[in-house]
């Protein structure tokens, strides 16, 4: 098992009196020293506006904003100039449903959405079939919460332009089967927009072996800051997208009537960047690939295996989606018995004990599966059998706070 818990300086603070226990990961992850000092060293060495001077500072951090475009391309498989940094997987997929989908899509063409998508890659598709005519489908799960083939042949049809899927579900934790997905959408022509949000940071991904159209991430979910994420888009895609913001540093040239795009990625890069994101962006990169690919999934299909193994001994929590941990990757949603999420995750905290309750920005799945919330308790490099141990001994306590008994 991988013992990093020592690299994150929040996991030794306190939370109602014990040890802080985090199982939020799906929502944020905490951040390492080895992040952390990267970020503090670039903002007391080489800060400056990227791509705007011509002084040693500023070509400087023109180098590094460049440097980890290119890291942050290669850790997903990558060419550097089809990496377009964006603030988060959110801003990622709106930019690829404004440019790509409200300027090449038309009525009568169908996009394919999976049921249960996180609402940024839903919701943007909402958007675009009421501005474009195009219909919006969907894709639903068996009763195991898995995407069948025979789901995927009967929806993706000659008409179908789009199809936007999770690569790991936030609420089920189920890997997506992307490679049938690819080969059937690719078929009858259609892009395939691959949200790796919960993906990324939990299995290797390379986009060019998935040989998908677009992928977006977001660095907060892998240890990285906030404010910082990717698109990966195929070149020739990139190139004939329009930009969806516009202003400086964007642009190749601008007269009093008229303007002319600078090339991807940059065209779609309005305005001053998030370069102390962009490394931090990096270093987390580098953390992560120091750990090694085999130990992090060992290490985090272990806890996995070890809290659905303790769950499945709790007759009043039901589990949403398949229980075998090899499926799962970072995510198990539940629900207790009688009990609302809100008051599961707030009994918890009581322990020191942090898990998610709500909707989970995935509301179309809630009403699907008959619910209006879950729980969710999520993980992250840093967790230990301890904390798992810890989680579901606060768990039992639950009924019992509410006067349920055992």
């Amino acid at each position: 098992m991988i013992d990093v818990r020592g690299d994150f300086p929040i996991l030794n603070t306190r939370e109602n009196g014990t040890r802080l226990v985090y199982l939020d990961n799906g929502a944020t992850t905490q951040k390492p020293n080895q992040v952390l000092d990267a970020i503090r060293d670039y903002y007391l060495r080489d800060n400056a506006n990227p791509h705007r001077g011509v002084y040693d500072l500023a070509q400087r951090a023109t180098d590094v904003h460049e440097g980890s475009r290119a890291r942050a391309a290669k850790f997903i498989g990558a060419a550097a100039d089809e990496l377009i940094f964006t603030q988060n997987s959110s801003e990622a997929l709106n930019l690829v449903a404004y440019s790509y989908g409200r300027n090449f899509l038309h009525a009568g063409d169908e996009i394919l959405v999976y049921v249960a998508e996180h609402h940024s890659n839903l919701v943007p598709w909402q958007r675009v079939a009421e501005q474009t005519g195009a219909t919006l489908k969907y894709l639903y799960p068996d009763g195991s919460g898995r995407l069948t083939e025979a789901e995927l042949e009967r929806k993706i049809s000659s008409n179908t332009k789009v199809v936007a899927v999770a690569h790991v579900s936030n609420v089920l934790g189920l890997v997506t089967p992307v490679e049938a997905i690819v080969e059937k959408a690719h078929r009858v022509g259609a892009v395939v927009v691959l949200d790796c949000a919960q993906s990324v940071p939990h299995i290797p991904v390379d986009v060019k072996a998935l040989n998908v159209d677009f992928a977006a991430f977001s660095g907060h979910k892998l240890y990285a800051p906030m404010g910082i994420g990717g698109l990966y888009g195929k070149k020739e895609l990139l190139e004939k997208t329009p930009p969806f913001l516009s202003g400086g540093d964007m642009i190749a040239y601008v007269h009093e009537d008229r303007a002319a795009w600078a090339e991807a990625p940059r065209k779609f890069e309005a305005g001053t960047r998030n370069v102390g994101g962009e490394v931090g962006l990096a270093a987390a990169m580098d953390y992560m690939e120091s750990l090694g690919w085999e130990s992090i999934l060992a290490h985090e299909d272990a806890l996995m295996e070890q809290a659905l193994d303790g769950l499945k001994g709790l007759p009043w929590v039901t589990v949403y989606g398949s229980g075998a941990p090899g499926e799962r990757k970072g995510v198990i949603s539940f629900n207790v018995q009688d009990v609302h999420p809100h008051d599961v995750a707030t009994i918890l905290d009581a322990e020191g004990v942090a898990i998610r309750a709500g909707h989970h920005c995935a509301q179309p799945l809630m009403e699907y599966l008959n619910i209006g919330a879950c729980a969710r308790a999520s993980f992250a490099v840093y967790n230990t059998a301890d904390d798992v141990e810890i989680f579901l001994s606060a768990l039992k306590n639950v009924r019992r706070w509410m006067g349920l008994g055992s």
